[in-house]
């Protein structure tokens, strides 16, 4: 591979090349680019990316980003939703040999088929709107990534790394395929637009294995969706109603678990989640 790199990667205005290209940022998508350089070189530098690495970015945008990893590993490929941002990144990334630009949403693309190899390292920059969803298609991934390093808003970092008794549904769903932890938090003058909240960086280590059994995932997906569906409800009502079983079934479901029926779910532990599930999945309480 032909890898050209320039000295030391310059700044972007992300206002003047906006304009340059006749172009604004599209609310929809929830655009805001990052462009501070201190912040943009310790996010890659969270990443742990080595000259070895092949990195994952999800909305390069401008290609602020994009750059510093190009700098940093051997492979980047670079997934951009926004098909007029094409010729903008086309021409800030025309230095760098090592970068792969895909126009596409991302979540129509698996890591086999955008040949990724495994122990990539998945960079993203996201809106609120697609987060669940991103994190579950990039977590479930085959190969799977060894880490991910997510600019996310501020609210949806601490939901994703919360612990009980302040369990999230977005915290199951993510601590269940690996360990995540608030690496920075980022002011939002560091944005162009800036946006209304301040932001966090995530990183999130991916494990080798669930620590929930793959075998089981579906019934843990299906348990913790039905137990947040009325999350001011005792677990005994939400389970019921969201399985479509009695009240009693539920409670004997969960005390065979060893859980106190009159819990919540933002107050069980992965691994109460993983005794639940156990005890479903035997016919536990003719649940």
């Amino acid at each position: 591979m032909n890898r050209r790199f320039p000295p030391p990667v310059p700044p972007l205005n992300p206002s003047a090349l906006l304009r340059q290209y006749g172009l604004h940022p599209d609310k929809g998508l929830g655009q805001n680019f990052l462009h501070d350089p201190a912040i943009l070189a310790d996010i890659v530098a969270a990443a742990g990316v080595t000259s070895s690495d092949t990195v994952l970015e999800v909305g390069p945008g401008l290609g602020s980003l994009t750059r510093h990893l190009a700098a940093a590993a051997h492979e980047v490929v670079a997934v951009e939703l926004d098909r007029r941002l094409g010729a903008v990144l086309r021409d800030v990334l025309k230095p760098y040999g090592n970068v792969r630009l895909i126009q596409g949403d991302i979540l129509g693309y698996t890591a086999a088929g955008l040949a990724l190899p495994p122990g990539y390292v998945v960079v993203a920059n996201i809106p609120y709107n697609i987060t669940s969803a991103l994190l579950r298609h990039l977590l479930e991934s085959d190969p799977r990534p060894r880490r991910l390093v997510l600019t996310i808003q501020k609210e949806v970092a601490a939901r994703i790394c919360a612990a009980p008794p302040d369990m999230s549904l977005l915290a199951l769903s993510v601590q269940v395929y690996g360990e995540p932890r608030i690496e920075a938090r980022l002011p939002a003058a560091a944005f162009f637009p800036s946006p209304k909240v301040d932001s966090a960086v995530v990183r999130i280590e991916v494990l080798e294995e669930p620590r929930i059994p793959p075998g089981q995932l579906e019934t843990f997906f299906r348990l913790i969706k039905a137990g947040f569906s009325q999350r001011r409800k005792t677990l005994r009502n939400s389970l019921s109603a969201g399985l479509r079983t009695s009240p009693a079934e539920a409670e004997a479901g969960l005390r065979t678990a060893g859980i106190d029926p009159g819990r919540r779910a933002e107050t069980l532990s992965l691994e109460e989640w993983g005794e639940l599930c156990r005890a479903y999945r035997s016919g536990a309480g003719s649940w």
